[in-house]
């Protein structure tokens, strides 16, 4: 039997295990099996490889996206480009990665995405973020990252977002799980004050549907989505990837 899976840490929610049984059995799939595989460290990916020679493809959640890398034998451009992964493909004991995130990410975002939406803030520098840029530059959106700790020139503390960046970047990206449960009274530090109708608020996060960000951008007034439909077209495009 194919088995595949997600590994990360912690995984006491997991989208990708219910999705894909959900798929499984409704198109009567009795050749595959979805597990999950918390791993506290990622060293602890090698035994999972070694003790599950059926394995045939993983996906990468958090903290592992781009610290998985060094346990592959070969890279898409895409995993290149952005220095992460949460797709891997096994072939003949061959682990190939790839990014599903960013098609995931993009074609979502795109959904509500209007041309005044020029400029981005993106909440988080994390695999997710890496995606998340690699995205917005194929769209030509320019961007800042928002970070606690800054360490390069497009990288921004928390601190200096202010009414002014706030006008001028209308679309703010939550890449951090900052909000999601159990803790649903957390959300990133930026001045939701001064949001308006013409900003677009998207949040990775999925569980809950309604963040405290994208309640709060709801309140303004602000477009907001969150991150099923993402998570939905990732998990597609790692099915293809696994069976193509």
């Amino acid at each position: 039997m194919k088995t595949y899976g997600l590994i990360g840490f912690p995984l006491t929610h997991s989208f990708s295990k219910k999705y894909f049984t959900d798929k499984f059995q409704r198109e009567e799939r009795t050749d595959c099996i979805y597990k999950n595989f918390p791993l506290e460290k990622i060293d602890e990916v090698e035994q999972l490889f070694a003790s599950n020679p059926d394995l045939a493809g993983l996906n990468i959640t958090i903290p592992y996206k781009e610290v998985i890398l060094p346990y592959l034998d070969e890279c898409m451009e895409v995993v290149k480009e952005t220095g992460a992964c949460n797709c891997i493909r096994i072939i003949n004991g061959k682990k190939i990665g790839y990014n599903t995130d960013v098609i995931g990410f993009g074609t979502s975002l795109d959904t509500q995405l209007k041309s005044s939406h020029q400029k981005a803030l993106v909440l988080g520098t994390g695999g997710a973020a890496k995606a998340v840029c690699y995205a917005l530059k194929l769209r030509n959106i320019s961007y800042l990252q928002i970070s606690r700790n800054p360490e390069n020139s497009n990288e921004i503390a928390y601190s200096e977002i202010d009414k002014e960046l706030l006008q001028s970047h209308t679309l703010i990206i939550n890449t951090t799980p900052l909000g999601m449960y159990p803790n649903t009274d957390a959300c990133p530090a930026i001045p939701y004050e001064h949001l308006t109708e013409n900003h677009y608020l998207f949040d990775l996060v999925y569980n809950p549907a309604l963040t405290l960000f994208l309640q709060k951008g709801m309140a303004a007034g602000a477009v907001v989505k969150n991150g099923t439909d993402m998570l939905a077209i990732q998990a597609e495009a790692s099915w293809e990837i696994w069976n193509s």
